[in-house]
């Protein structure tokens, strides 16, 4: 396969930096990849992973002579990271990201975007609660979604360009307007992770059940909570100070509906509770039917008595 790319930056090696530099190693998507952070350590264990070609500390040293440059760091440093690079951007590089909000990173990077280059913010859909180098694989964006956010005036060739690296990938690409891309995400990612730090972070703080029965007694509900709960704690911070506008409207909406549902319940109206449930497992079910998970029980676990 010929390569797309001459040579392809990473800055950020957590999670999803590593698992694209797997991806483009494996798929053969560049000649070459220069790996960027400013950790040390992280730098030295991706040199070890041998996830790229050259490892450096100083992002405007990595994405010079680069073709693409995709910034994997936690949101609220993508403005620092703009400033760092802009003045080695070579002419016709693209830049992207992979933030989870996107109006804040546009607002925070596009303004030291050199002319010559084409910004163009983007959002794969994959993940897992780990972090780190160690926490890539190949295959990761296979079949999952991939966002991007345009501007108008982006150049169609090189949206075509970026485009076709996430569908080599395997992701399905679609494209959309940075703030209806916030408020989407909002509630089908934002939100399920505030719940989940929160509902775990009830459970710690009750006086009345410890924390060896918390862990002990845990079924599926709580354990899948705390899986959730688990992600990195610097970038969902940052998402929370960065999607604030539609994060806090999708918490007052999500009040409102567990009000009515806590009625519900206090009155004993168990028609409404099953109306509500009976719609919801509709979701579910449409979430398996569109691929986005599997129809196994308990999320496909292995468990003891079924065979390997």
């Amino acid at each position: 396969m010929t390569a797309q790319f001459n040579r392809i930056t990473l800055i950020g090696i957590g999670l999803i930096g590593s698992s694209l530099a797997h991806d483009i190693k494996r798929l053969g998507l560049a000649n070459e990849i220069v790996v960027a952070t400013r950790s040390a350590e992280t730098l030295k264990r991706a040199e070890e992973l041998k996830l790229g070609d050259r490892y450096t500390t100083s992002s405007a040293e990595a994405v010079k002579d680069a073709d693409l440059v995709i910034v994997s760091v936690p949101v609220g440093a993508s403005e620092s990271v703009a400033k760092e690079i802009a003045g080695t951007l070579k002419p016709g590089t693209i830049v992207t990201d992979v933030g989870s909000t996107k109006a804040s990173v546009i607002a925070q990077m596009q303004p030291h975007m050199p002319s010559h280059v084409h910004f163009i913010a983007g959002h794969p859909i994959a993940g897992t609660e780990k972090s780190g180098p160690d926490a890539g694989f190949p295959g990761l964006f296979q079949g999952r979604w991939c966002i991007l956010t345009p501007l108008e005036g982006t150049d169609p060739v090189a949206l075509k360009t970026l485009r076709s690296f996430w569908e080599a990938l395997g992701s399905r690409v679609d494209e959309m307007d940075a703030q209806h891309h916030d408020k989407v995400l909002a509630i089908v990612s934002h939100l399920p992770h505030l719940i989940a730090y929160n509902i775990v972070g009830t459970a710690d703080d009750l006086e009345t059940v410890t924390e060896s029965e918390v862990i002990k007694y845990s079924a599926s509900g709580f354990r899948d909570f705390t899986r959730l709960a688990a992600s990195d704690p610097t970038m969902w911070r940052d998402v929370c100070l960065h999607n604030r506008d539609a994060i806090l409207e999708m918490l007052a909406r999500f009040s409102e509906d567990l009000a009515y549902l806590q009625r519900a319940i206090r009155w004993g109206e168990g028609d409404k509770i099953f109306e509500l449930f009976t719609r919801t497992r509709a979701i579910r079910r449409s979430i398996v039917q569109a691929g986005q998970d599997v129809d196994a029980p308990d999320f496909g676990r292995p468990h003891p008595l079924e065979k390997k």
